[in-house]
């Protein structure tokens, strides 16, 4: 027996072997193109909602790339809070954080009810203050996980997936549909290529090759629309090469109780998507998120809005189209979350670098993006497996939370005439599916000990090793599950690769 064992030690804790695969730090070249694909997944969403704040507010062409700059560069200090963590703050999770969509519709109001140079004060102000709000209030509001059980669990999973796939389909059609190209064969003839290729990739290739596979597709599917001219430079030649966003430069904070409190609401509903998105992503890489988790993930969300609103961003909250993204490739590493968000520090210091990945056209992005949220709503279906959906009960709790949950995705108008501050909530049928599910399965359920999870499959007995805290403080002390051994490709490369 030799005297000394050389061990290799790659982001195990103390040496072990034993840590979970959302701790494991891979090799950095590794780390950057997994990070990347991220990336790719999540910038058309970060930039949209800067894009359409600053036409209405009438930005210059710079001060518009300032406002997109911070939007990138708050988006990865909210990531890298999310996904390392500082303190109780962080969900620890490959969770990526950014500009909420929700945030949009209220700022704009705000945008039309008060002048254009103090509209953007306001809504700095208020964007602030809900934030402080939201990381106070996390402890309490992450009280909420008791009543998601397997039931509610799936039925919001697979709503998150549902309600995404509009956003797919605009990426492919276009979203203005008095343009000449929308929903052009040439738009649909791209997604479905991209969609049909990612699909190929992901089962004809191995290893490091196959978790790259989205990246894979938007590459080809981009240099297959340049000389189509569907590849949009514009962008990339405007970009300035370097920018540091500082404190309050694009406007100083001012308030207004009626915006406040409009935004407010706003985070609340974040908060709700999130608590759902690190519910569905507990299940997704086999480490369910319990209430210290959410709580450490609400905060993350609350600091990094008050973050953002200091260096020019807004609302951040969580990217249900990454939680698809670790669903299709399995690849669960926190780290590598961590290193997209620093490559989106990069982007906000170095406009120029958001200019390459702003070359990737829609339609492209769109047909990878259906595979992504199809993988959200399947790991849904897989959760729901573990309710018992043939007692009447917990059926009709499924179908009276999807049936109201697809009324804003199905029918984008149908809250038309409802108050502002109540739409901000029902035009989200993640929120509002997420608040029948719950309730219906109280009032079904909650006499029952069972709780909506009846003839549940036994869980597997976790190993002493795998029950240890992630964190010294504390901050987590849910027991980490065993990584399922079923993979198919587990030969090729270690767990979570």
């Amino acid at each position: 027996m030799p005297l000394f064992i050389s061990r290799r030690n790659r982001g195990t804790r103390n040496g072990r072997n034993d840590s979970h695969p959302v701790d494991e730090v891979l090799p950095p070249g590794k780390l950057f193109a997994y990070g990347v694909q991220h990336i790719a997944a999540m910038y058309a969403g970060v930039v949209a909602p800067p894009l359409i704040i600053g036409q209405a507010l009438g930005l210059s062409p710079l001060n518009m790339t300032l406002l997109i700059g911070a939007s990138l560069l708050t988006a990865g200090l909210a990531t890298l809070l999310q996904s390392i963590g500082v303190w109780r703050i962080g969900a620890r999770m490959p969770f990526v954080n950014g500009v909420t969509f929700a945030s949009v519709a209220p700022i704009l109001a705000i945008v039309t009810q008060h002048d254009k140079q103090q509209a953007l004060s306001i809504v700095y102000g208020s964007v602030l203050v809900a934030g402080i709000l939201a990381f106070l209030a996390a402890p309490y509001f992450s009280r909420i996980v008791r009543f998601f059980p397997p039931l509610v669990n799936g039925t919001v999973i697979t709503l998150i997936g549902l309600s995404l796939f509009p956003v797919a389909a605009d990426w492919i059609a276009g979203q203005d549909p008095e343009a000449a190209n929308y929903s052009s064969p040439l738009r649909i003839g791209l997604g479905a290529g991209t969609f049909l290729l990612v699909l190929v990739l992901n089962r004809v290739l191995r290893g490091f090759l196959n978790r790259i596979a989205i990246l894979i597709g938007l590459v080809v599917g981009t240099f297959v629309a340049w000389p189509l001219g569907m590849v949009d430079t514009s962008t990339f030649e405007r970009a300035p090469v370097f920018d540091v966003p500082m404190p309050f430069e694009m406007a100083s904070p001012a308030f207004s109780l009626t915006a406040t409190i409009s935004i407010c609401i706003v985070m609340l509903v974040a908060m709700m998507e999130s608590t759902a998105d690190m519910i569905a992503l507990g299940e997704i890489v086999d480490r369910p998120a319990g209430e210290k988790t959410i709580a450490a993930g609400l905060r993350a969300d609350g600091a990094g809005s008050a973050l953002s609103a200091v260096f020019g961003g807004f609302t951040c909250s969580a990217f249900a189209q990454n939680v698809g993204l670790v669903a299709l490739t399995r690849v669960k590493s926190r780290f590598v979350v961590a290193a997209a968000g620093g490559v989106l520090i990069l982007m906000g210091l170095f406009p120029v670098v958001g200019g390459v990945v702003s070359l990737v056209p829609k339609p492209v992005l769109g047909g990878a993006a259906l595979v992504l949220f199809g993988s959200v709503a399947a790991s849904g279906v897989r959760t729901l497996g573990k309710a018992n959906l043939g007692d009447p009960l917990n059926a009709l709790v499924v179908a009276g939370a999807f049936g109201v949950g697809m009324i804003p995705i199905i029918s984008p108008d149908f809250y038309e005439h409802f108050p502002a501050a109540l739409r901000t909530v029902l035009d989200s049928g993640i929120s509002t599916g997420c608040l029948i599910a719950v309730s219906l399965n109280l009032l079904f359920n909650g006499s029952r000990a069972t709780g909506g999870e009846q003839d549940q499959a036994p869980e597997e007995d976790t190993p002493p090793a795998a029950r240890e805290a992630v964190d010294a403080d504390d901050s987590r002390a849910e027991p980490v599950p065993t990584p399922r051994s079923n993979d198919v490709r587990s030969e090729a490369e270690p767990t979570g690769y």
